[in-house]
């Protein structure tokens, strides 16, 4: 059928594809508007493959349903959709890359709220398994705003909760295991006899924290089933459509649980947490805490313990907001160490072009070229096998990697659903300060840089400006602000201040306390107080 549809006019992709209320997604044709503006921007979508599938949030699976008719009706040949609608981010990569898939459709905001009244999301990810390119995402923007038909199909709803194939006009729909191709993917990569023995050990013990949220039924297969965790390790593994009420956020703030279980007398060896879509992850040990900057760069510095890459790396990557203590393992073992902007496409490239093989947000996110995607419980199993090869601590592991690399303190002040007028004008005053910042001295700190950055991608010659404010300092300190495109409401405003400490004697310090005097800085050149009308960040990292 043939429906006639009128635009909607925030149909515009962020660096995570479209997010919206769930409400917004309700309203008449707002789905299939944009699910019909993605398929026109695929020309090779008629007898294509595609993979489908979301984190199991509200809505889930009424989307899911109304993509397997618009897909019947726009000619694709074969759809693979994860049992009950389920399939974390990266199992989904992993899929497209594995069945040369055209893409796939993934439903997922990611870490933000689900439920009723929470946040839906919907993204393209290209043929390489990643997320689709600003090219792209520009299109669909673009055919978003002029739509006026969409084609669907009147079949009845399909059964996701059962194993096996259907067909509806032609198009064969494959409810597959959403689990069994990523776990094996995982076995080739890690040394799971090693990892088995560890875990085995009677003084250690380990908690992962599903969230409620997609991982759950990967890490029942993983840790429990194929690597003999005990079922009480994994708590909150049963998936629901309101995450239990919580966010689903591998944070210090929202992952309190596992905080609390970690920081106290009693505490697991090992805690680890993932997001509702399974692609972010954090790292805890015992009464320790583990940056997602350091965790990069302790990947990258014992890569060459696991399986998977005891040939070497080619390289590694980081979002610029980063901390820059990858960057110093990359100088010392002789790599190429490159700095994008935010979001997980800009590393797509580089990874296709075989110029990185690790990459990092700050955004408790890590991933390599085994998908296009960042990975939980890749960074999970990363950091146990580790853990088996050096039969340290966490905390040992970290602390020897300072001795060796340095300390790079850091942290990120998140003010979240900020009136975005407010954040808009902090900005434009920032951008009207750069030309004068450079140069000058701010309690006793001379800035030696300020600008917006620009990326200048290395494989296509793409451009991309407008990827954050940075001030760097001559000591190498860093105060970035950017303004995040993951909300649904109002605007976050993000700081990130960096400061690099050489001297062991100091390596111990309170993070807040080493970083007060950049804090201060960074309230004074942006007004952050003034210009959000917040005394203090809703979330610290």
């Amino acid at each position: 059928m043939l429906i006639e549809t009128s635009p909607y006019n925030d149909q515009k992709p962020g660096t995570s594809g479209l997010r919206k209320k769930v409400t917004r997604f309700q309203e008449p044709n707002y789905l299939n508007n944009f699910v019909q503006s993605i398929f026109d921007c695929l020309p090779e979508l008629k007898g294509s493959t595609l993979i489908i599938g979301g984190d199991g949030r509200y809505y889930n699976r009424d989307a899911i349903q109304i993509i397997i008719s618009m897909a019947a009706a726009n000619q694709v040949t074969k759809l693979l959709i994860g049992q009950s609608g389920i399939l974390s981010t990266p199992a989904a990569s992993h899929l497209i890359r594995k069945h040369s898939a055209l893409g796939g459709i993934i439903l997922s905001a990611s870490h933000n709220p689900g439920g009723e009244n929470g946040d839906f999301g919907i993204k393209f990810n290209a043929s390489n398994g990643g997320p689709a390119p600003e090219s792209l995402t520009d299109e669909i923007f673009k055919a978003s705003q002029t739509i006026n038909t969409f084609h669907i199909a009147s079949n009845s709803p399909v059964d996701l909760d059962v194993i096996g194939n259907t067909e509806i006009e032609g198009m064969q729909v494959a409810i597959i295991d959403a689990v069994v191709d990523y776990a094996d993917l995982m076995e080739t990569l890690f040394d799971f006899p090693k990892i088995r023995n560890l875990v085995a050990k009677p003084d250690f013990n380990l908690c992962f924290d599903a969230m409620s949220a997609v991982t759950g039924p990967y890490a029942t297969e993983i840790l429990q089933n194929r690597l003999g965790v005990s079922p009480e390790s994994v708590i909150r593994k049963v998936p629901l459509e309101d995450f239990g009420g919580d966010h689903p956020d591998p944070n210090l703030a929202h992952a309190e649980e596992l905080v609390k279980r970690m920081f106290s007398s009693t505490a697991p060896t090992f805690g680890a947490a993932s997001d509702g879509d399974g692609d972010r992850n954090m790292i805890l040990g015992a009464n320790c805490y583990v940056t997602p900057s350091d965790s990069l760069a302790i990947m990258a510095a014992n890569a060459h313990l696991i399986p998977g890459y005891k040939t070497g790396i080619s390289g590694v990557a980081r979002s610029m907001p980063t901390s820059q203590a990858v960057d110093r393992v990359a100088e010392a073992l002789g790599l190429n160490a490159y700095e994008t902007p935010t979001g997980w496409k800009f590393f797509g490239n580089l990874l296709d072009d075989d110029r990185i093989t690790l990459c990092g947000e700050e955004s408790f996110g890590t991933g390599s070229d085994h998908v296009r995607e960042k990975d939980g419980l890749w960074a999970v199993l990363f950091w146990l096998n580790i853990l088996a090869v050096k039969q340290q601590s966490v905390k040992s592991v970290v602390s020897n990697h300072w001795l060796q690399f340095g300390r790079n303190y850091y942290t990120r002040h998140d003010y979240e659903a900020v009136d975005i007028e407010r954040v808009d004008n902090l900005f434009n005053s920032l951008e009207a300060k750069l030309p004068e910042l450079a140069g000058t001295t701010v309690a006793r700190r001379k800035i030696s840089m300020a600008d917006n950055f620009t990326y200048h991608d290395p494989v296509d010659g793409s451009v991309s400006t407008g990827q954050g404010v940075r001030c760097v300092f001559e000591d190498g300190a860093r105060i970035i602000f950017r303004r995040s495109g993951t909300g649904t409401s109002g605007a976050t405003l993000r700081l990130y201040v960096e400061h690099f400490e050489s001297d062991p004697e100091r390596f111990e310090l309170d993070t807040q306390e080493v970083l007060e005097d950049l804090l201060d800085i960074a309230d004074n050149i942006a007004q952050i107080k003034t210009f959000t009308g917040r005394d203090v960040a809703d979330v610290v990292t």
